[in-house]
């Protein structure tokens, strides 16, 4: 039985999370392998429930990250135990452009490493701006509310505290680029479709995840699929600069505690109160620089 609203849509109203360690993309060990048996799955979750919550120590020279107490971790794969959350291609494999694989090698090469010689060499994440759409989970803060009324859908993530306010009243998109798009949704019997437009063009910055970067030629569409318990989510991507085809993912929104979602309201996630981190990387290339440089003074 699908939960509706007193007006008959399905009932989207709630906080949902997709946390899963189904990847997004098959693993190359998984090349021809779309399912895991079940013998296959089991085994791997419970790798994950062995080590996901110890500590690591810090190696010299590293002052550490955030604890476990912090993370999100996932325990369980997909429940029909597909090797990647990409349905198409049928590869699994986020079908890149050469210039799309240039550009996401790129950020992944620079991921943690630098340089950083001023704000614009972190990703907007760290710039406490956003990830990007769409709905997809991290370490942390993978909490998404939808607020729902006859007119508009809201969807609040808690990581950044960013909302986006979907019309569904058949207004055209709106001129303006913004850095989530311009959505618009419109329900197809059951399923609430969203398609997201107008991005403004934010390729040219760093992103930690470059496929998910906003782009003026960035297309979305989203599917929001109500069941008994759970929401299928769909999303298509297109941005004919990164990849070669639209491409697809899928998976299951829950509100089950056993995958991560706390009762309770969600606080906002204040990023920008302080973002010490900003500082203390900027800082620390400007120290690592005097050190090589006294390095390389005393070796002569």
């Amino acid at each position: 039985m699908i939960p509706r609203t007193p007006w008959g849509t399905p009932d989207l109203n709630g906080v949902w999370n997709g946390n899963t360690m189904t990847p997004l993309e098959r693993p190359d060990k998984y090349a021809n392998k779309p399912f895991l048996t079940e013998q296959e799955a089991a085994a791997l979750e419970k790798a994950q429930r062995d080590t996901a919550l110890l500590e690591n120590k810090a190696t010299p020279g590293d002052p550490g990250t955030y604890n476990q107490s912090w993370t999100d971790p996932a325990f369980k794969l997909l429940p029909d135990r597909r090797t990647s959350l990409i349905v198409d291609p049928p590869d699994g494999r986020i079908p890149f452009t050469p210039e799309g694989q240039r550009v996401e090698a790129r950020s992944i090469a620079r991921y943690g490493k630098g340089p950083y010689n001023s704000y614009l060499d972190l990703d907007t994440g760290e710039r406490c701006i956003t990830d990007g759409l769409p709905i997809y989970f991290g370490g942390y803060n993978n909490n998404y509310q939808i607020f729902q009324t006859r007119n508009y859908v809201a969807i609040l993530h808690e990581y950044f505290h960013e909302a986006r306010i979907i019309p569904l009243d058949g207004r055209p998109h709106d001129s303006m680029p913004q850095w989530l798009g311009d959505g618009r949704g419109v329900w197809e019997g059951d399923t609430l479709v969203v398609e997201t437009t107008k991005f403004a063009d934010k390729g040219q910055y760093e992103w930690a995840a470059a496929w998910r970067a906003a782009r003026s030629t960035t297309h979305l569409i989203e599917r929001f699929t109500r069941k008994a318990n759970s929401i299928e989510y769909q999303f298509t991507w297109e941005d004919p600069t990164m990849f070669t085809r639209p491409w697809t993912a899928r998976w299951p929104l829950s509100r089950q505690e056993d995958i991560g979602v706390t009762r309770g309201p969600i606080y906002e996630y204040s990023c920008h109160e302080g973002n010490y981190a900003m500082e203390g990387v900027l800082s620390g290339a400007r120290a690592k620089e005097r050190e090589d440089a006294a390095t390389k003074g005393s070796s002569r």
